[in-house]
């Protein structure tokens, strides 16, 4: 069954993002690291919707009483990123959750709606051997490999 590459405005959100915490928390644990608290509330803030956040508007959604410093939410997305549970995408210097359990090496082709914002992760193996066999014969060691397209989602294109 293929997966959605865009979720449908109304999809189980709550369930996604209780799978995606589950996840995070589950390979935290088998790798001995911590989901603490703040990375926790950095990944929450990402799964609240679909779109990609910087660190400033992350951290006027995890605002409390007190207002985390810059670098602590910097801080918790490279931790994030690091172990796959965030990207970034690079043209919007923003991140999104990853709600796609992918191996780290795996291309990732991001579609980013002019419209709404929305960013849908579609899979990329119909490309990426190519793009590995022409960065090895650059002798090129890709960090990580991502494509980002710029269009237009196929719910904003219905309405």
């Amino acid at each position: 069954m293929a997966r959605a590459i865009f979720p449908a405005p109304d999809h189980d959100h709550e369930r996604c993002a209780s799978t995606a915490i589950a996840h995070a928390e589950a390979q935290c644990a088998a790798r001995a690291q911590r989901l603490t608290p703040i990375r926790r509330q950095v990944l929450e803030a990402l799964l609240a919707s679909h779109k990609p956040l910087g660190a400033y508007e992350i951290i006027e959604r995890i605002a409390g009483d007190t207002r985390p410093a810059p670098i602590t939410i910097y801080r918790a997305l490279d931790f994030l990123r690091d172990n796959g549970f965030v990207h970034r995408i690079a043209s919007r210097n923003a991140f999104v959750a990853c709600v796609h359990n992918h191996a780290d090496d795996d291309l990732v082709v991001f579609l980013i709606c002019e419209r709404c914002g929305a960013v849908g992760e579609a899979p990329g193996a119909g490309v990426a051997e190519a793009l590995k066999a022409s960065s090895r014969t650059a002798g090129f060691s890709a960090k990580s490999p991502l494509i980002e397209i710029a269009g237009i989602c196929s719910h904003c294109r219905e309405r």
